[in-house]
């Protein structure tokens, strides 16, 4: 991969994958009308009635003989399109991981779309702020929106900080042991990781995919995003995804010498605030 960062198709890309997957989500009603319809009535009426209420094309006929159009079909289709073209092209910048193999791009190109979600919500807040406090006029879904986008941001940068390697580590111990038994501690961390993510998917996959997602249970405001709908079947995903990377770290890592840490790692900077905190206090 090359180092250089920052050109175009690194900025549109997951742009444009992100703005794919906004729409299909916010139409998520029009694909379960279309490709699993409710047998029951009552959710079927329910259902249909959020996706009249929520579409924001509406009039344009359904494709297929079901209710999605053809731009939901086309945001469909850009998903898969993007997110291969985007983890492609990303590019390893100089503060970051630099061994990064094929499998890696998937965890890459969600950092990569994590911060196009930071950025979108900074601009929902400075919009909030301007419509609020300069022309006295609040909206009634920033506040929700922002809330939207930053589960997605925790999600997402967890997955982006288990591929960096990035997340908090206690090594007072790991770093006196051989290399092997550092192995046997990695492995145990890692299948802990594994344990849980099954028992958190097997434990809560069916009250997540069919009471909320297929139920499509909204949040219940005035903009009314389906936040529960979509926030936790992400979390089981996302927390799969973490499970696979961790995987990948260690078998990619089993033969890497592991870095040594210590207070040389630290630059003059951090030194300098945890003395004048220590001569403070």
């Amino acid at each position: 991969m090359k180092k250089s960062t920052g050109s175009l198709i690194e900025w549109l890309m997951p742009a444009l994958f992100v703005l794919c997957a906004g729409w299909v989500v916010w139409h998520i009603p029009a694909f379960i009308l279309t490709l699993i319809p409710p047998q029951s009535e009552s959710l079927l009426g329910q259902i249909s009635e959020l996706h009249a209420r929520k579409d924001v094309s509406g009039g344009l006929p359904g494709l297929f003989g079901g209710v999605a159009d053809p731009i939901d079909w086309i945001a469909l289709i850009g998903m898969p399109i993007t997110f291969y073209l985007g983890a492609r092209t990303a590019r390893i910048a100089d503060m970051e991981y630099q061994t990064v193999r094929p499998i890696d791009r998937i965890a890459l190109f969600f950092g990569r779309i994590t911060m196009i979600l930071i950025i979108s919500m900074t601009l929902v807040m400075l919009y909030e702020v301007l419509m609020r406090y300069a022309i006295e006029a609040p909206t009634l879904w920033a506040n929700e929106l922002t809330l939207w986008i930053a589960g997605y941001i925790f999600l997402f940068s967890g997955l982006y900080a288990m591929q960096q390697r990035c997340h908090i580590r206690i090594f007072l111990l790991y770093q006196v042991v051989p290399r092997n038994v550092q192995r046997v501690f990695d492995t145990i961390s890692t299948a802990l990781i594994v344990v849980f993510a099954i028992g958190l998917i097997f434990g809560s996959y069916k009250q997540v995919f069919v009471t909320k997602f297929y139920r499509w249970e909204m949040f219940g405001t005035a903009f009314d995003p389906p936040i529960p709908a979509t926030v936790q079947p992400m979390i089981l995903i996302v927390m799969a995804l973490i499970a696979a990377q961790a995987v990948i770290n260690l078998i990619c890592d089993w033969n890497v010498e592991p870095e040594a840490h210590g207070l040389d790692d630290m630059d003059e900077d951090e030194l300098a605030a945890i003395k004048k905190s220590v001569e403070g206090n």
